[in-house]
């Protein structure tokens, strides 16, 4: 059942009081905000997960306007077409139009302060209109749609999130102008190998459930904190001594036999190699040393080496502070 609109209550303007400029219309269920007002002053519009198709022209004339969702609604490329000529929205910074019916990169070159916008989950097979994007932005996402190249982001020299899981990618190309991107997330995707085009400023990388069969190519990115590589086909620990300030590493559910190439990780908080093929504990103190005082969480279930009688007291005599083992957390 339907909220009535009528019980949206927006309200009145006060300038020393900062809710006065936002509004938010979340999970309402409106087909379209005729029967609501929208004050000259908002700073931000929420309108997520209703049922709007098309965009209240009202909207347009937002000239304070910094944040706009439209996350989960029913916006086509159709409805979104007028967007380009928002000129009074010049200032917006936020655009998320998240969960709807895309099959395009919308032209939003009007929006030449754009700092994050969001076209995740939707249907879109190119990022051909990524050109016309300002190139102020921090944030993309375009996650959960079915991209088949990396392209037309060159000129985002000031990205510093890029999230493009759950695509069809099969290789990393032009991110070398990238220069400050912080975090790239690549999960689920196609990608055989990697190519991180020689950026080395990246704290988090996600290539989880890849096509992945080594981890060489993450040599030069010593600022690296967080690398997620769960699900490929990798047997190897290997490329990865110099990545001195990395906190968290998962490498589960690979093809793993043994733990290498860690002892100058001395950073290493959370270690995940459950579900590999390590065999036996011998050898594991040796190969953690580096990171023995520092580790707090260490998965290893579902190797074989899980089953030795010892596994517990082993893993909880070589690191002295570790907190979690597998499921179990240490009170």
């Amino acid at each position: 059942m339907e909220e009535s609109v009528e019980s949206i209550a927006v309200p009145d303007h006060d300038e020393d009081d900062p809710s006065s400029t936002i509004l938010d219309l979340s999970s309402y269920q409106l087909h379209d905000l005729d029967s609501v007002e929208l004050p000259p002053t908002l700073t931000e519009l929420d309108l997520t997960a209703n049922r709007l198709s098309t965009l209240d022209p009202r909207i347009a004339n937002l000239s304070h306007l910094k944040k706009l969702s439209l996350r989960q609604n029913l916006v086509t490329d159709a409805a979104v077409l007028p967007l380009s000529s928002w000129s009074a929205l010049a200032s917006l910074e936020e655009l998320v139009l998240r969960d709807n019916q895309l099959r395009n990169i919308p032209d939003v070159s009007i929006f030449q302060k754009l700092l994050v916008f969001d076209v995740s989950f939707n249907e879109i097979s190119s990022l051909h209109g990524c050109a016309k994007v300002s190139d102020t932005l921090k944030e993309l996402y375009v996650s959960m749609n079915q991209v088949l190249k990396i392209e037309e982001i060159d000129h985002f020299h000031q990205l510093q999130i890029l999230e493009l899981g759950s695509n069809k990618l099969r290789v990393m190309e032009n991110l070398q102008s990238l220069t400050n991107l912080q975090q790239l997330w690549l999960g689920r995707n196609r990608i055989k190998s990697v190519n991180l085009c020689g950026l080395n400023c990246i704290k988090k990388i996600s290539l989880q459930s890849n096509r992945l069969t080594s981890m060489t190519g993450f040599e030069g990115c010593i600022a690296l904190e967080e690398l997620y590589l769960s699900h490929n086909g990798i047997s190897k620990m290997e490329g990865l001594s110099t990545l001195v300030n990395l906190r968290v590493l998962d490498v589960s559910s690979n093809k793993l036999t043994s733990v290498d190439d860690i002892t100058n990780l001395t950073q290493l908080e959370d270690l995940w190699l459950n579900d590999n093929q390590i065999a036996s504990l011998e050898g594991i103190a040796e190969a953690v040393v580096g990171c023995r005082e520092k580790l707090t969480t260490i998965y290893l279930e579902h190797n074989p080496c899980a089953k030795s009688p010892n596994y517990t007291a082993f893993l909880r005599e070589t690191f002295p502070n570790i907190e979690q083992i597998d499921s179990y957390v240490f009170s």
